[in-house]
């Protein structure tokens, strides 16, 4: 007799189905298990047969076999634990084998009996939710997996001697609720910020549109301090990007006790990073920031002392929104829908721009091309607004703090983001929530710029010799900044404006 019992295999943020299958026969005594997993599955059978004995069950002096299927599909990870459990104890008896019938079942077994809490429950309730089934899963993921569904049925129990006693009818399991995770600290407000009013305009018009951005400036002069109360002007997730975002956390094991926020994502990697940390890889394909930013902002300070082929590695997803992760036996996609923001200092010294400042290697010029060539030409062109920082004087420091704070940027914010939503729902792209992430073809239509216009683009265009896409990226720009004045056309001053953020550019693709 074989017992089968539902469970999932990740790829990227999606859960395949696997089918656990249980066999015991008389003939040597072995626990085997097959199916291509990993070496956490291998495991899995030391960790089976302990939890089993501190819950009063011996396995039989016989032959058991797992089977995970499909074989061909690669099992990674430790979630295999309760299933394989749960299916060797029908096989023996101790539960009734139709009790597990509609039931997609994770989980990772302690050595005393404890179920422990596994990555990926949401995507896994999301899948049991499509097949019709219900979600075994730990205590400490049923708060998670809560969120795919009012109507699944979700059994989170503590211990595998608490599930027996649920299927006998001893104890019965409190369905989990969904968990909000509970609003932080105050916010870092730009209210602090004193002096760099153009840096904060730029800021501000980053966030209306999920533009991205580049801060260069000598050290002190406030850069990360800006990029740090971005979090605070940006709109909340929609349901839709929840959703996404919290796929992505949950299969990196990030969602702390399973709660969800609306907060958007603001993740900042130092400048160490490998390439597999940054885009995603390693031995399990795990995410990288990137993804883990999502619908967010990624902040790379001290952007030049990143490895060049690792800041190159974001060229692609900066324009696809996704990242392809490929291995020799599949291929896994993670969605990379995020905002650049990086700041950097214009030279190894920092003071380059500095009036009556004479580098003491070589002439301030030299200085400043050789550390801007760590830069590509090509990441350059994808960021929209290149801002000069420059360093605050005394005098600024001494000012009272402004009167105008975060509050009052992000009100702002948020109503050019609700114009942005509006327009690209009523042209059938649902998907597309700020002028960033338009396609080209739509924002030449959506900007609408009259004879004077067009006759500034082009001459701009000739003078700071703009690529195609620095082209459509300065239309989208001038989109945001009339979105943020409340105007229905792109007049010239809007582009004129736009031009200025990429004329700092220019200068910079000169020298790298």
């Amino acid at each position: 007799m074989v017992v089968r019992v539902a469970t999932v295999a990740f790829e990227g943020i999606e859960a395949r189905p696997v089918d656990v299958q249980v066999q015991i026969a008389n003939g040597n005594v072995v626990f085997t298990i097959v199916g291509l997993g990993d070496k956490a599955v291998a495991e899995s059978r030391e960790r089976v047969r302990a939890a089993l004995n501190a819950s009063g069950l011996a396995l039989p002096a016989k032959r058991i076999t797992v089977n995970l299927a499909p074989a061909d599909l690669p099992k990674e990870g430790s979630h295999y634990d309760l299933p394989i459990a749960l299916a060797v104890m029908a096989a023996i008896g101790a539960i009734p084998a139709d009790s597990l019938q509609n039931f997609t079942v994770l989980g990772e077994l302690a050595l005393d009996g404890a179920i422990t809490a596994v990555a990926g429950a949401l995507p896994a309730a999301i899948a049991a939710n499509a097949r019709g089934h219900g979600l075994i899963c730990p205590h400490a993921s049923g708060s998670e997996a809560a969120w795919a569904s009012a109507d699944i049925d979700i059994l989170a129990p503590i211990s595998l001697i608490q599930l027996v006693n649920h299927f006998k009818g001893t104890q019965v399991m409190a369905p989990p609720r969904p968990a909000v995770r509970g609003e932080p600290g105050r916010l870092p407000d730009l209210r602090d910020v004193k002096g760099q009013e153009s840096a904060k305009r730029a800021l501000e018009i980053a966030a209306a549109g999920g533009h991205n951005l580049l801060f260069n400036g000598p050290p002190g002069a406030g850069k990360s301090m800006l990029a740090a109360r971005l979090p605070s002007i940006l709109p909340p997730l929609s349901p839709r990007e929840l959703l996404e975002v919290s796929l992505i956390h949950s299969v990196a094991g990030d969602l702390a006790g399973g709660a969800l926020t609306d907060r958007r994502p603001f993740r900042a990697p130092h400048h160490s990073a490998s390439m597999a940390a940054l885009v995603g890889g390693g031995v399990r394909a795990r995410p990288g920031e990137i993804s883990l930013a999502h619908h967010g902002v990624l902040f790379l300070d001290e952007l030049p002392e990143f490895q060049p082929q690792v800041l190159d590695s974001l060229r692609q997803p900066l324009e696809t929104g996704e990242v392809a992760i490929a291995r020799a036996n599949h291929r896994i996609v993670y969605p990379a829908r995020f905002q650049l923001v990086a700041a950097m200092n214009p030279c190894r010294c920092g003071h380059a721009m500095d009036p009556g400042f004479a580098c003491s290697r070589q002439p301030n010029a030299r200085c400043v091309a050789q550390y801007q060539a760590r830069l590509s030409g090509p990441l350059l062109d994808r960021i929209d607004l290149h801002i000069e920082a420059p360093a605050v004087s005394a005098a600024d420091l001494m000012l009272p703090p402004p009167a105008e704070g975060s509050k009052e940027v992000a009100s702002r914010v948020s109503a050019a983001r609700d114009i942005q939503l509006r327009r690209y729902s009523a042209l059938g792209l649902p998907g597309v929530g700020s002028n960033a992430a338009a396609p080209a073809a739509v924002i030449e239509d959506v900007a609408q710029l009259d004879a004077s216009g067009l006759s500034l683009l082009q001459e701009a265009s000739d003078r700071l010799q703009l690529s195609a896409r620095g082209f459509h990226r300065v239309l989208k720009l001038a989109r945001t900044i009339a979105d943020l004045d409340g105007d229905e056309k792109v007049g010239g001053r809007h582009l004129a404006e736009a031009l200025s953020y990429r004329a700092d550019a220019s200068r910079s693709l000169r020298a790298a």
